[in-house]
Order: structure tokens, then C-alpha cells, then sequence
């Protein structure tokens, strides 16, 4: 059955915790403010639940409280990989910051990740800086 995706959903800093330790190969850590972190810092963000109501699916999309906004913490359960629940969760994300006013979209990856944030979610590709901290 095809997940639900709601922009600013209701979630628990304990689910989303779960989910990312899954999707980003860590230990969940105990005490992760989720809930607060996303709705101090984030113009919103994107669940996507299954039919039995389990989170399977979340992005966080953050912003400088004008013009751009930024993918951050894209993650879906293992179970509902290859389903287009990502490329759902970006799509939403992007419409709602668009309908928010934000002109720009961005995201970084890993290179492992390019086939589908430029062929299946329609980003381009832009040159970009990083300093490790």
C-alpha cells in the first residue's frame, strides 16, 4: 500500500530518531530532540507514513527564512526502499517550500546518491564548497 505524506507532520523525536539511526547505520541515541530541533530551525518537513501508521519515510526541510530552503536528513526504512517513497518525500518538500516563497532548493549527497537526486528527484547538479568542522 502507497504511504501517506504530510508536510509538517506529527512525529516523535523517538520515531524519527529510529528511523535515521536505521537509514544512516548508527545507534539511536537516547535524548534526540527531534521535535524541537525541527520546529525551532526547519520550515517544515515530510512524513511519510505507512498503512499501519509507522513512520517510514522523512526529510527535513530547513531554510534561511527567505529565499532557500535545504534538504537535510533524507531517510526511508530499509522495508520501503526502491518504492518511490524518496522521490516523494523530495517532491513534497519542494512544493511546499515553493509555496512557502523560497525560489531555491538545495541538497548535498554523497556520490552514491546522484542517480537519484538528479535523475529521480530533478535537481542540477551545481558546483559547491565544504569545510569539515
Amino acid at each position: 500500500m502507497t504511504p501517506t505524506f504530510t508536510w509538517r507532520g506529527d512525529l516523535t523525536s523517538a520515531e524519527v530518531e529510529a528511523l535515521h539511526a536505521e537509514g544512516f547505520d548508527h545507534a539511536p541515541l537516547r535524548g534526540a530532540d527531534w521535535e524541537g530541533r525541527l520546529r525551532r530551525h526547519s520550515l517544515g518537513w515530510v512524513c511519510a507514513r505507512s498503512a499501519d501508521g509507522s513512520l517510514t519515510g522523512f526529510v527535513n526541510v530547513a531554510w534561511d527564512g527567505g529565499a532557500h530552503a535545504f534538504i537535510l536528513d533524507t531517510v526511508v526504512a530499509k522495508a520501503a526502499h526502491r518504492r518511490g517513497v524518496g522521490v516523494e518525500l523530495i517532491r513534497t518538500a519542494a512544493r511546499e517550500a515553493r509555496a512557502a516563497g523560497c525560489e531555491w532548493l538545495h541538497v548535498d549527497f554523497e556520490d552514491k546518491l546522484h542517480d537519484f537526486y538528479i535523475t529521480g528527484c530533478g535537481f542540477t547538479p551545481t558546483p559547491a564548497g565544504l569545510i569539515a568542522l
